[in-house]
């Protein structure tokens, strides 16, 4: 790659997406990458975020800095194929983006009650978050069988998809 072309393309959203697929191909774009270009996270995020079945890892490079986070091989999937100037890169759908994002955070077990507002504590901006997309996220949960990500989803129905 040149200096130049880097120049050109390096504040393209999609650019960075490319280049998460060239770095690992066996990834797609989640977590907080996916949550602040959906207006889902209230604060910024700088690193490129990605989903893979092979090792966590963190890559930085002149280009910027890619964390690469484990799932599950029977999580991963809630994706689609795009193309950047011919280099093919799967992005979550939001859904799965919010769905990879508290699955693999840490969160103490008092923060699941229903009664306290998660998705205010975590500042995500859920009110917008359709019906298909919550549909989704629940199957998401459901599929996981995990205990803390079915408590996550009543809180939400509790708090904030009350209507």
């Amino acid at each position: 790659m040149t200096r130049r072309f880097y120049e050109q393309h390096s504040k393209d959203p999609a650019f960075m997406a490319a280049i998460s697929a060239v770095l690992l191909p066996q990834s797609y774009l989640s977590l907080e990458f996916i949550l602040q270009q959906n207006n889902i996270l209230t604060e910024v995020t700088y690193p490129i975020t990605c989903i893979t079945t092979k090792n966590t890892r963190t890559i930085k490079n002149r280009i910027g800095v890619f964390w690469y986070r484990n799932i599950r091989a029977d999580l991963y999937r809630g994706f689609a194929f795009s193309e950047y100037m011919g280099i093919r890169y799967a992005k979550a759908s939001v859904a799965k983006a919010l769905f990879d994002y508290l699955y693999l955070r840490p969160l103490a077990s008092a923060y699941r009650t229903v009664k306290f507002d998660l998705a205010d504590e975590l500042r995500l901006n859920l009110d917008e978050f359709s019906a298909n997309d919550r549909d989704e996220f629940a199957q998401y949960v459901e599929e996981s069988r995990s205990r803390k990500m079915n408590d996550i989803l009543e809180n939400f129905r509790n708090t904030i998809w009350q209507h």
